[in-house]
């Protein structure tokens, strides 16, 4: 196989890896450690739904229900989180779970078992003790 062959093969390979990149915004709301993960699928509405948890200690209080746990909301992404500006049945979010990788996985069971059409669901927003 010539040099530029191989090379445009694997720059061919990576592309499907290179697209999954998800912009990610993380801060700290009181005690806790707020990230967004803003997938492009996600519509000005539901972003800025999102920020909103992530920026307003009361907003935050609706979804963290226990200080000092964990929380993730998945989202399928051909159905979204928010239409016609209500929350999709599909929209998991659950809190006050010990660690990270239960708060995901929680959600996205969630989400998976709830999901009607499209791809696999994804995390949007995880919460995390701020330590």
């Amino acid at each position: 196989m010539k040099p530029y062959v191989l090379s445009a093969t694997l720059a061919l390979m990576a592309a499907p890896a290179l697209a999954q990149t998800v912009a990610t915004e993380v801060q700290r709301l009181g005690e806790n450690q707020v990230s967004l993960h803003l997938h492009p699928f996600l519509t000005a509405e539901e972003q800025s739904a999102l920020r909103l948890v992530a920026t307003n200690e009361q907003a935050l209080a609706l979804f963290v229900t226990r200080p000092g746990r964990h929380a993730a909301l998945a989202v399928a992404p051909e159905e979204g989180f928010i239409r016609s500006g209500m929350p999709v049945a599909s929209a998991t979010a659950l809190s006050d779970l010990p660690d990270a990788q239960a708060a995901r996985d929680a959600a996205m069971q969630g989400c998976e078992a709830a999901r009607k059409v499209g791809p696999a669901c994804v995390v949007v927003l995880e919460v995390a003790p701020f330590r």
